[in-house]
């Protein structure tokens, strides 16, 4: 298996499973019957360690846009590998999103609520005021960036044709550790916009949703969708700028 498809396997794994227990616990009559914060976050981090578990070893389990750019403005990634990897990223976002629409088809059909439809496919705030909601954003990524950088630092790159290597990127900090990562920012960052922190997690479900926003009577709500889209690339260039400052 390529870097490439195994960023494009492990994002439509996390995707399936992050998205698949907010659909299991906001859609009509699911044996779930609801849930909580401490439910959403704990799967969203484990879908992270089972992303890395599959593409760690391999193309080091970036699966966010927002990680890719990061490493490779701090240097520890190639700048020509970036194009091909977000690619994947959104590819297997997409594949995810369609997955919980199919898994959930009949549960869709019976949820009244266009809000909760539309929570299984994107982030959206709590409070909508943009200019917080941005921030929010870039601080949670700068967060997840600046603490992969410590851990993952002393890593190599590999790519194809290259000899093997530890691949750098979640996978190098280990399974366990990033879903900790992921799962503590959930808990103390993620109440105001959801924690998007990653482009395709975000990015990716709304275009699904704004190709079946007729069959989901919802809308994808672009208006705030700009901004989980790109302030987590602002948050991880921002957290590979400060981290060099710091190592120079």
């Amino acid at each position: 298996m390529s870097p490439f498809v195994a960023e494009l396997v492990s994002t439509a794994l996390l995707i399936l499973l992050g998205n698949g227990v907010v659909a299991n616990c906001v859609l009509k009559d699911t044996k779930t019957g609801g849930g909580n914060w401490m439910v959403i976050t704990t799967a969203w981090a484990f879908a992270v360690f089972i992303g890395v578990v599959v593409a760690g070893p391999i193309s080091g389990a970036h699966m966010n846009p927002a990680v890719t750019i990061g490493l490779a403005t701090a240097g520890l990634f190639p700048w020509s590998a970036v194009p091909g990897y977000i690619l994947a990223q959104i590819l297997g976002g997409m594949i995810g999103a369609f997955l919980v629409y199919w898994f959930f088809i009949d549960h869709f059909k019976i949820t009244d609520n266009p809000a909760l439809r539309r929570a299984c496919f994107a982030t959206e705030p709590a409070i909508r005021n943009y200019k917080v909601n941005y921030l929010n954003e870039i601080i949670g990524t700068f967060v997840l960036l600046f603490v992969i950088f410590y851990i993952a630092a002393d890593a190599h790159i590999t790519l194809p044709g290259n000899t093997v290597t530890t691949p750098i990127g979640l996978g190098s900090i280990g399974a366990l550790p990033v879903a900790i990562l992921v799962w503590v920012i959930g808990l103390s960052l993620g109440g105001t916009t959801g924690y998007a922190i990653n482009p395709a997690r975000d990015g990716a479900p709304r275009l699904v949703l704004t190709l079946l926003r007729r069959k989901l009577n919802t809308n994808p709500d672009w208006a705030y969708g700009w901004i989980p889209a790109t302030a987590p690339i602002v948050g991880a260039i921002i957290a590979a700028w400060f981290y060099l400052i710091l190592h120079l």
